[in-house]
């Protein structure tokens, strides 16, 4: 397993942090010439990079942000209703989404979305006798992105928050209830110091995924109209793949690598504060 992570991880981090420092384009045939942090300094002036970034944490504290909330929420119903007929069904088809390649998704849901022959207009145009253009509209394009993240991905943080409540103990579930206790108590001194670590991992995952999203937006906008829904990730695939300039791809990489890390010590930290006072 060392050796795997070696070979696979830590090899390939570091030939990406040394080619950061030089200038690298494959295009041209030009040999590799060392140019320090200039290739930072060219990112952090560019303001493309600033707006993708910029249109990144808006996705992600959105996208991460509804699916969490919708997703504890489902995750409550489902559990408190084992008994009911057809939950196995259920359960079944609702965790369907995230199984499905964001490819395969994004071309179901551009179908949906299209203002000629989509369904979706379809209804609309019946009901209120207009059409709208959902990926071709700078004022649409990007919530009807970030629905088709949602639809995708709240069935996670629903897994999540199942395999959270599935780790409270049912003797102290089983005391709340003898002792008479509140939703309000059971829910804050009994479900939610068992149950914390594993939502705030996914939440945390979800937040690392949406962040560094790109296949699902390339599928359906490829950033657009114009740069609307420019994601940090589009914006590194273009670098390495269309322009070829894989030294500014490579440092554009270690930032976004930076930011992740950044995000992992701040959830970390929230979730040391919280077990320190409790």
């Amino acid at each position: 397993m060392l050796i795997f992570f070696i070979v696979w991880n830590v090899i390939p981090l570091f030939w990406l942090l040394g080619l950061s420092f030089y200038k690298y384009v494959l295009v041209l045939g030009e040999p590799i010439r060392f140019i320090g942090l200039a290739n930072f300094t060219e990112i952090f002036s560019s303001f493309e990079i600033w707006h993708a970034l910029s249109n990144t944490f808006l996705f992600v504290l959105i996208g991460a942000g509804t699916q969490t909330v919708l997703g504890i929420f489902l995750g409550f119903i489902f559990w408190g209703s084992k008994d009911l007929p057809g939950r196995r069904i259920a359960l079944t088809l609702f965790f369907t989404p995230m199984i499905l390649a964001p490819l395969a998704t994004g071309s179901f849901f551009t179908l949906i979305y299209d203002p000629m022959f989509g369904i979706l207009n379809y209804f609309i145009n019946g009901l209120f006798g207009i059409t709208i253009d959902f990926l071709g509209s700078r004022a649409w394009a990007f919530p009807a992105v970030l629905i088709v993240d949602t639809w995708m991905w709240t069935p996670f943080m629903t897994l999540m928050t199942l395999a959270a409540l599935g780790a409270v103990p049912k003797a102290e579930l089983e005391a709340a209830e003898i002792e008479n206790l509140s939703w309000y108590k059971r829910l804050t001194k009994v479900i939610l110091p068992h149950s914390k670590f594993i939502l705030m991992l996914g939440i945390l995952l979800r937040t690392i995924d949406s962040f560094k999203s790109m296949d699902l937006i390339f599928n359906m906008t490829r950033g657009g109209p114009g740069n609307a829904t420019e994601l940090i990730g589009l914006t590194l695939y273009r670098q390495a793949f269309n322009a070829f300039t894989m030294g500014k791809a490579s440092a554009l990489a270690i930032i976004s690598l930076f930011i992740a890390i950044a995000f992992t010590s701040i959830y970390l930290y929230v979730l040391k504060r919280k077990e320190a006072a409790a």
